[in-house]
């Protein structure tokens, strides 16, 4: 799930398609795009996950059908025999390996550490749009039942059916800092545990994911079991997916992600909120 930079470098062009999946929340004021044609890793194409995402929902980042998927993914020049690389600097490469593992591709990998870790450790960079491809045809198989719905986070914190776990930074999750989202109010669910996605990164420096060993006491430190149900949302379902990837890799798989997340609970004004001084 996890490869290095020793490993990427030394991977022949042929048979191998490396992904930079830059993407900014709306308060960044950035585009994904920009920062790849800034910079990336040579021979890397964008992957827009804006783009990506269902073009008919109203909330961001929505899961798109298998159909959507393989037309983006297959004007890519990737198809089922491709191996995946996917990196970006922050967190968006959980997101979008979770999306070629959803639609049955098995041969999508991480970058450990991403660019950051590749610019640390002084790899060479391009700049500008990546050389020309020839597209090719993917097909993406149906998915499983791996996404929630606000129904079912409902029902969760009512009747503890599942564990809700919320990956969103602290101050996003109490409410003392805004949503990051236009027009979205601040807070959370009430009875949501608030683990965020920084925790799932090593504190040396490398920008590396923490190994599983880990990741198991980060999360029974939290109070969360990992071998009972979890609900896992954020703010539009990109980091969430951090805390579903490195829960996978540590071993239990019954969790879902809520992906219309907080961006949904937030603004439906029939779902409770909590925040400071609420």
């Amino acid at each position: 799930m996890l490869v290095d930079p020793d490993w990427l470098a030394a991977q022949p062009s042929h048979g191998t398609v490396v992904l930079d999946c830059a993407w900014f929340a709306p308060e960044a004021g950035r585009r994904g795009v920009d920062a790849f044609r800034a910079e990336h890793v040579p021979g890397a194409r964008h992957f827009d996950l804006e783009l990506a995402s269902d073009p008919h929902a109203s909330l961001p980042n929505m899961m798109p059908t298998a159909g959507r998927f393989a037309e983006i993914v297959g004007g890519l020049g990737i198809d089922e025999e491709t191996t995946v690389v996917i990196y970006d600097a922050s967190y968006v490469s959980a997101r979008v390996w979770w999306m070629f593992s959803r639609f049955g591709h098995r041969k999508a990998v991480i970058l450990d550490g991403g660019l950051r870790r590749w610019k640390a450790e002084g790899r060479p960079l391009e700049t500008g749009d990546p050389a020309p491809f020839e597209p090719r045809t993917f097909t993406a198989r149906e998915p499983g039942g791996d996404i929630s719905d606000w129904q079912e986070v409902q029902r969760a914190l009512r009747e503890g059916t599942a564990q809700v776990v919320d990956a969103r930074a602290p101050d996003r999750f109490s409410g003392a800092l805004p949503s990051g989202y236009p027009g979205l109010a601040s807070g959370h669910m009430p009875g949501a545990t608030n683990l965020p996605w920084t925790e799932m990164i090593r504190t040396d420096g490398s920008f590396r994911f923490r190994p599983p060993e880990e990741v198991e006491q980060i999360f029974r430190g939290a109070g969360i079991d990992p071998d009972r149900p979890i609900l896992f949302t954020c703010g539009s379902g990109v980091t969430a997916a951090v805390l579903a990837l490195q829960l996978r890799r540590a071993g239990p798989a019954n969790w879902k992600v809520y992906d219309g997340s907080w961006n949904e609970w937030g603004r439906r004004p029939d779902l409770p909120r909590a925040s400071l001084g609420a």
